[in-house]
This record gives C-alpha cells, structure tokens and sequence, in this order.
C-alpha cells in the first residue's frame, strides 16, 4: 500500500523563516530608527522657538503640532520591535546574536512607551512656556523619562554587544564602529544628565549615532543573505 504524505506534516515556519521573509524583516530594520531621526531632526529645525542646545527632542511633543513627534516615537519603536525579529534570524548561532536582537526590541518598546508619555513643556517651548523647568513635573513626564532611559540604556548595550559579535567574527573596524556608537550615545547621556551645556544637543548626537549604527548593521546582515 502507497503511503502519501499529508500537507499537514509540512513544517509550519518553513515559509516564515525563509530568507525573503528575513530581507523583509531587517528592511524594516534599516528604516525603522533613522525614520525616527530624519523626523525628528526636520521638525527640530522647523518648529517655532525649538532651539536644540536647550530643548531635548522629545519636548517636540508638545504643542499644537506635538502629534507628529508622538506618532514618530510610536511608529518607529513598532518598526524597531518588527525589525529586532530580521536580526535575531540573521544572527542566530553568532556571537551576540540573541542578546543584540533582543536590546534593539526593547529600544523599541521604549521608544513606543517615550511617544504615550509626554516630557511636560518647559525651557521656553512649546511658545509660551516659562523658561526653566516647572516646579513640579507630572506623572507622564517622570514615565518619559524612564522610558527613555530604558532606550538608551538598551541601545547602548546593543552596540556594545554588536561590537562583541564584531570583534569574535574578525572584523576589527566593525567592532571598533559598535564601540563607537555605544559611547557617543553613554557620553551624550552622561553629560546631558549632568546639566552639561548643550547637553540635549550632546544626548541627540548620541542617540542618533547608535540608532544609525543599528540600521547600518541591519543593511549588513540583509546584504549577507
């Protein structure tokens, strides 16, 4: 008697982890966070008494046109968790390859947390808002803030551990880049937090070298497959 085979025994993932699959994912990857910084940068020059040596660009969430910046923390940090999933098949059995995947999906969480909690106006912007900082800051502010530090902290971490995964696989200037951009983002942070002059500016460099470094990495694994 002939046996045939049912459909049903077809291994399931087949198609989902398929290399075209995994392109797809890590394009989401490549655009996720820069998309966030190219938004981010233009409304920063754009917007009416933002000034980016004293206001952070999360403070671009507020006002009448705050709904862009808010849309541009969600949107990016969905892509960046649908993008973590590219990178974790693309460097799965590497050195680095489940923790890096990982940090770069919880930037992402953060990123969606930062967009749902708004920073309260201060320092003269939105228009109209008293310079300095306001006597008491909200609920939503201080989850900001810890959502923030969550993305940063994560993004740091990922580069540190991109620069691991570089180094043990012999590519000596990749690695060097990872630990670059993971410093630019722990430096900027660290003297923004310190009340450094033109700190935001200095923490907005950072954040956006390490979001780059991501995507770059991200382009690198999709060309490989």
């Amino acid at each position: 008697m002939t046996t045939v085979q049912s459909p049903a025994t077809t291994t399931p993932t087949a198609a989902t982890t398929s290399p075209a699959t995994t392109r797809s994912l890590l394009a989401v990857a490549v655009v996720a966070q820069p998309l966030w910084a190219a938004v981010a940068l233009a409304q920063a020059a754009t917007r009416e008494g933002y000034d980016i040596t004293r206001h952070p660009l999360s403070a671009l969430a507020n006002g009448s046109l705050g709904w862009i910046q808010i849309a541009n923390f969600v949107l990016a940090g969905v892509l960046t968790v649908i993008g973590a999933t590219g990178l974790r098949r693309a460097l799965r059995g590497t050195p680095g390859g489940t923790w890096a995947p990982r940090l770069v999906r919880i930037s992402g969480i953060g990123m969606i947390a930062a967009g749902v909690f708004v920073m309260d106006p201060a320092d003269g912007f939105p228009v109209g808002t008293p310079d300095g900082m306001p006597a008491a800051l909200s609920w939503q502010s201080y989850a900001h803030f810890a959502a923030g530090s969550v993305t940063f902290t994560a993004l740091i971490a990922a580069c540190y551990v991109l620069g691991h995964h570089y180094g043990r696989s012999g590519m000596r200037k990749h690695a060097v880049g990872s630990r670059v951009a993971g410093t630019a983002l722990l430096l900027g942070n660290g003297w923004a937090m310190s009340g450094g002059a033109a700190g935001t500016l200095t923490l907005a460099v950072g954040v956006i070298t390490a979001m780059v470094w991501i995507s770059l990495t991200a382009g690198r694994c999709r060309r490989g497959l």
